[in-house]
């Protein structure tokens, strides 16, 4: 209500602003400068009539002024009487434009509200949004009741081979017969999810989890997440929540791990830390990775939710790494700085080597950029592993030994 009635007395203060504008007499520049000029010649007119009479000037003398006075005072009258009544318009047309102005006012600024703005909603200050989207991610729903909002599974898709649904099934057997078998868990994992089974699949994961211990590894409780999301309908649950928690512990660059605490952060009202973790995660990524093409449908919207103005990237090749002379930039660098930037590039490359393999030429970088590190160990790893895979290569295996050299991790 307070808002209200403030709006309204601003609305009448502008109309009768502008009202007084259109009604109040009109006084032109030119107008008030005849006055001006016919006061100042009545003063002199006067002023002559006293130099007279003290005998200042002369009779002769003062009637030529007096008609030179007079002839100005009668052009200044002219053109006062010309500006009289110029520049107002007729009453009826002023109060057509007040009415105009009232409702274009009061109306327009009613639809923008009602189409831009949220009637009948209280204020929310940042730290307040915080608070409510803290506690309702506290309150929100549970696996359980997630779940029991989703359809049943109905069973294997029409498609699905027979013979595939018969393995699955005996599958099932088996690993009932032996709960404790990690192997058998996976599998029993990986293919529920594959026939769409996705309560029985994130039960399997959860089970081998048990059985791994302090082995399980943060691919674990990721797969156990994203199984658990699925079967939630694409909702992140408190026990989602929980799994990617502990994936990120046992390797805080887990990817899977990082998008889907994104994705929990943006249902709970929090596009500020969705957005952050989906834009480092979505710049590390390679085009072809699974999360890249849903990041890239929201994260503007998230952006600007999160009032930060964003504009996102041209899809394009996954950046190939250090090049030689980002190395030579580095070491014109502060030992921070350097270090910073190496890191920076050196995770893209690593992770995609890992994962798609690469030329020579990214093997080289690699390692080359792990000596300006001085990670030594790794890339003494990295060098090893480039000799197995460029065995019987023996002109790429060159170009991996120069790095190795430059790096001091080969003779």
């Amino acid at each position: 209500m307070g808002f209200w009635m403030l709006a309204a007395l601003a609305a009448i203060f502008i109309v009768l602003i502008l009202g007084y504008a259109l009604f109040a007499p009109a006084r032109t520049t030119a107008r008030a400068s005849a006055e001006f000029d016919m006061a100042v010649y009545r003063d002199q007119l006067k002023e002559l009539d006293r130099d007279v009479a003290r005998g200042v000037v002369s009779e002769a003398d003062a009637e030529r002024t007096k008609i030179e006075i007079s002839r100005r005072l009668l052009e200044a009258d002219r053109a006062a009487q010309a500006q009289s009544g110029a520049g107002r318009a007729p009453r009826s047309a002023s109060i057509a434009a007040v009415a105009g102005i009232a409702v274009l006012l009061v109306g327009g600024g009613w639809y923008l509200y009602s189409d831009l703005g949220a009637p009948g909603y209280p204020d929310l200050p940042l730290d307040l949004r915080k608070s409510l989207a803290a506690e309702a991610r506290e309150n929100r729903p549970d696996q359980k009741a997630a779940e029991a909002e989703m359809p049943a599974w109905e069973g294997p898709a029409a498609d699905v081979p027979q013979d595939y649904v018969e393995l699955v099934a005996q599958l099932r057997t088996a690993v009932a017969r032996r709960p404790g078998d990690v192997q058998g868990l996976a599998l029993l994992a990986q293919h529920e999810a594959q026939l769409g089974n996705y309560r029985a699949a994130h039960n399997a994961q959860w089970s081998l989890i048990q059985a791994k211990g302090d082995e399980a590894t943060a691919n674990d409780y990721s797969d156990l997440a994203e199984l658990l999301i699925l079967a939630a309908g694409g909702y992140v649950s408190p026990e989602a929540e929980t799994a990617l928690s502990r994936a990120l512990q046992i390797e805080p660059g887990n990817k899977v791990a990082r998008y889907y605490s994104g994705l929990m952060f943006a249902q709970n009202d929090r596009p500020d830390l969705a957005f952050r973790m989906w834009r480092a995660l979505l710049e590390s990524s390679a085009p072809e990775d699974p999360w890249v093409g849903p990041i890239r449908e929201r994260i503007e919207l998230l952006a600007s939710a999160a009032g930060v103005n964003y504009t996102l990237p041209e899809s394009g090749a996954a950046p190939r790494g250090p090049s030689a002379q980002d190395i030579e930039n580095a070491a014109e660098m502060t030992e921070g700085e350097r270090q910073d930037m190496i890191r920076g590039m050196v995770a893209g490359l690593s992770d995609r080597l890992a994962t798609e393999g690469g030329p020579a030429s990214d093997w080289a970088r690699l390692i080359r950029a792990l000596g300006v590190l001085g990670d030594m160990e790794q890339a003494q790893a990295i060098w090893a592993e480039a000799q197995a895979r460029f065995e019987g290569q023996p002109g790429e295996l060159d170009i991996v030994r120069a790095a190795a050299r430059d790096a001091g991790v080969a003779e």
